[in-house]
């Protein structure tokens, strides 16, 4: 990783990356509203979503939107985010 100075060809695959970002979660949310609020549109719409979007890009966008889903799904409810004096800081 290192800074620098940013350039037309920067700034145009970083607005592209932006898009494709738009687009799946665009699709994610039609999906999920059409499915409704169930198990089923919290597992399909991930997939959905990154099935879209082609490449490492849908890869990143069904990593995410899968991560949520399992937030959602109550998966992760095993410890406290509450950051109370019992927390370890954990996610």
């Amino acid at each position: 990783m290192s800074v620098g100075v940013p350039t037309a060809r920067s700034m145009g695959s970083s607005f592209k990356e932006f898009g494709l970002g738009l687009a799946g979660g665009a699709v994610y949310q039609l999906a999920k509203s059409f499915l409704g609020n169930g198990i089923l549109a919290t597992l399909a719409a991930p997939l959905l979503a990154g099935s879209v979007i082609k490449g490492n890009e849908g890869m990143v966008i069904s990593t995410v939107a899968g991560f949520e889903a399992a937030q959602s799904l109550g998966l992760f409810s095993g410890g406290s985010s509450s950051g109370g004096s019992n927390s370890r800081g954990e996610m």
